[in-house]
């Protein structure tokens, strides 16, 4: 397993500030939800934590090594990453899809061990996708491509994943098969969402955005409160727990009038 600390992290578009100041850290093991509104910045900020986009200020930390300080080849080793639209794979199937999952620990033209199959077949089997992988990629529904994306992300065998909306296009099934995955895996989670009960019942650990600023972190019981939900999503909320399960319950009552103010920050 291991850690993702940002610190003091800021990315700007043509001057345009859209990440300011952000601090946020992911311990060994954990799952970590980044919630907020339509952009509030929670896939600028996934696109940081890989590598992806250079921050105008501050750094990302892996463990104690900064991020710059990594190669490409030793960071996909240890990071997976499955963003939300992905159409590269159009003419390939299922199973070689996730066989580039494997691509960082083989040389350029190195064919497959059969532990590199075993870990495959692994990797297909914990998303449910054994039987569709002969299928060719683009016959795939949106659910299906995203829990292949994640069986590609499984067979680089992450210390760290980063999963941006990986709940979008999902039966309800699938969706809580997957934040039940995720949270079953020695590995690392950063993961952005928009549902609030998903994320109060699977993330140990919660990062409040809003119009690109960190403005709550901490447990979902001390974050995921009526004022806050009020002041970030401008909704009026009840917060309670489901009796049966015991877990933090947020049932949605109305919208109110547009925000006037920043929420207040929280931190925990």
């Amino acid at each position: 397993m291991g850690r993702i600390n940002a610190t003091e992290l800021s990315w700007s578009v043509k001057g345009h500030r859209l990440l300011d100041n952000i601090e946020m850290a992911a311990q060994d093991g954990k799952v970590v939800g980044l919630l907020g509104p339509n952009g509030s910045g929670k896939s600028t900020l996934l696109r940081l934590l890989a590598g992806l986009r250079r921050p105008d200020t501050g750094a990302v930390e892996y463990d104690d090594t900064s991020l710059r300080d990594l190669s490409r080849r030793v960071l996909a080793r240890r990071l997976a990453v499955v963003e939300q639209d992905v159409t590269a794979h159009n003419h390939v199937s299922v199973r070689q899809v996730v066989e580039l999952g494997r691509t960082p620990f083989r040389g350029r033209f190195d064919a497959l061990t059969e532990r590199d199959q075993q870990i495959i077949d692994a990797a297909l089997d914990r998303v449910g996708m054994t039987d569709r992988q002969r299928q060719s990629w683009h016959t795939l529904s949106g659910g299906e491509k995203q829990r292949a994306q994640l069986a590609r992300a499984l067979a680089q065998e992450p210390r760290e994943i980063l999963l941006d909306e990986p709940t979008n296009h999902l039966d309800i099934r699938y969706q809580l098969e997957l934040l039940d995955l995720l949270g079953s895996l020695e590995v690392t989670c950063v993961v952005a969402l928009h549902d609030l009960n998903l994320a109060a019942r699977y993330c140990h650990h919660v990062v409040v955005l809003d119009r690109g600023q960190v403005v709550a972190a901490g447990t979902p019981e001390t974050v995921l409160t009526t004022g806050l939900i009020k002041s970030v999503y401008g909704v009026e909320v009840l917060v309670d727990r489901e009796p049966t399960t015991g877990i933090l319950r947020i049932t949605y009552l109305a919208a109110t009038a547009p925000r006037t103010a920043d929420a207040t920050a929280v931190t925990g």
